[in-house]
């Protein structure tokens, strides 16, 4: 009788498989892999090989602190003799064996939960003959590259820029002196992948229910909701404190930063103490390399003329007195010389058809979403046309691009209108161009050319004239 069989060790085949994972940028030490792509092992034995017909073979596959298979979190498959399955569950399947070891393709689903993996196995030689080990972690990402998966991204060129890239140009200044700044994302440094997950079981809904937090983490969608939201540091202890003074005691200056690895290490460093200090750009930028570490295809967006609506009626109201004079007391909304938010790509399960694609997502904590200073993801398409009823935060993304400015004048208790603009807000909408140094105008993207006939959907009442 065949003596049962026993693990002597596993070969995770790290560089391997992170070469074609596009993940040896940031290790070959330890397996780093993408859902709904095949990752090889070799599984090494005492005594004797592997035998198909006398031998079963299960691996487990958990994340998180209480993994379910209910809740996606807990997987359980059977080693199986043909190709590796369909892209909707685990599975693996047998390559090859030889004398004391079998080669085996684990295969991750398209819409896994990403995270830290622990990998188990079970070996069952018949009764009385079974035995079970830890082989141990991998880590799991979103995989642009694989067209099951919500973040695909067709074009190579486009996966190079927005996943792969390490800098990035950043534009700031005003709609008439445009002025590119460089910014490293670095985003395969090694340690930035630990920090990013670290990052997400900081997050509150985390705090609150961590295994429903971790079932939720294969919907780019709420993970990239949840990161906006503790890039800033409002809600929780997150990356970076907002600072629009001009006292910058006790921290950086915002227009000192140009790295996002040392904003990241320091986070941690200090065990979770808000870095000091950051404005709009260096959220974004922060925001993309985290995104981008984790596989959600991002880019950085300078809005110039940006309109911030603090009341939710989609016009910036601006007072002056009879002299002229601003009255800030009374002009609560604003226009900023520029603003700087995030898109990331993916699809939108959780909407119409046609809402796919970049997203908006704002980690400047402007106005509270849910109760949280987060923002989006909001589809740019249904900006653009002006169907903002669909989550999330679309009527602020919009205020942003496309508000009218009202002007006013205050006289006692009487209000009159002076001026109604409504082409100043959202100019010169540029991001970095895909391969080069350039910048790209994407405006047409947010907006329909000014003058064009177009409905907006999903609105309140027109306001009167006060």
């Amino acid at each position: 009788m065949a003596k049962g069989l026993q693990l002597a060790s596993v070969d995770w085949q790290s560089p391997r498989n992170n070469m074609r994972h596009h993940t040896a940028e940031i290790s070959t030490r330890r397996l780093i892999v993408r859902r709904g792509q095949a990752f090889d092992l070799r599984l090494h034995f005492l005594t004797r090989g592997f035998q198909p017909g006398l031998d079963s073979i299960y691996l487990i596959a958990e994340t998180g602190p209480q993994p379910e298979r209910q809740s996606g979190t807990r997987a359980v498959f059977l080693l199986g003799l043909g190709q590796p399955e369909a892209k909707s569950a685990w599975s693996a399947s047998y390559i090859s064996n030889g004398p004391r070891s079998t080669d085996v393709a684990v295969l991750a689903p398209a819409g896994a939960p990403i995270g830290r993996y622990q990998l188990k196995i079970h070996l069952d030689s018949g009764p009385g003959q079974a035995a079970s080990y830890l082989l141990g972690e991998f880590l799991l990402l979103f995989n642009a590259w694989c067209p099951e998966d919500d973040v695909y991204l067709a074009s190579d060129p486009e996966r190079q820029e927005y996943v792969m890239n390490e800098d990035g140009i950043i534009y700031q200044g005003n709609k008439d002196w445009i002025q590119p700044s460089p910014w490293n994302y670095g985003q395969f440094e090694e340690d930035l992948v630990d920090i990013c997950f670290q990052l997400l079981d900081r997050n509150l809904n985390y705090q609150r229910n961590p295994a429903r937090d971790c079932s939720l983490r294969g919907s780019a969608a709420y993970v990239s909701r949840v990161l906006s939201a503790i890039v800033n540091s409002n809600d929780d202890s997150g990356v970076l404190l907002g600072n629009w003074t001009e006292d910058y005691s006790g921290g950086v200056r915002p227009t000192e930063w140009s790295s996002s690895p040392a904003i990241l290490r320091q986070w941690h460093r200090t065990r979770g103490q808000p870095v000091r200090y950051g404005q709009c750009w260096v959220f974004a930028a922060v925001m993309c390399s985290v995104m981008r570490c984790l596989g959600i295809p991002t880019r950085v967006v300078t809005n110039f003329n940006s309109g911030h609506d603090t009341d939710g009626n989609l016009i910036i109201d601006v007072f002056y007195d009879k002299t002229g004079q601003l009255l800030p007391r009374k002009s609560k909304d604003s226009v900023w010389n520029f603003h700087v938010w995030n898109e990331c790509w993916m699809a939108r399960r959780d909407l119409p058809a046609g809402y796919g694609g970049w997203q908006v997502l704002d980690a400047t904590p402007q106005e509270r979403s849910n109760g949280l200073y987060c923002c989006g993801p909001a589809p740019v398409t249904a900006i653009r046309e002006g169907d903002v009823q669909h989550r999330y935060d679309a009527p602020f993304v919009f205020s942003m691009v496309n508000a009218d400015r009202v002007a006013w004048l205050l006289s006692g208790t009487r209000k009159e209108k002076l001026h109604w603009d409504e082409n100043s807000i959202g100019i010169h909408i540029s991001t970095k161009d895909v391969g080069s140094q350039d910048r790209q105008d994407i405006t047409s993207a947010y907006k329909h050319p000014e003058g064009l006939s177009w409905t907006l959907s999903g609105l309140f009442p027109p306001l009167s004239d006060g």
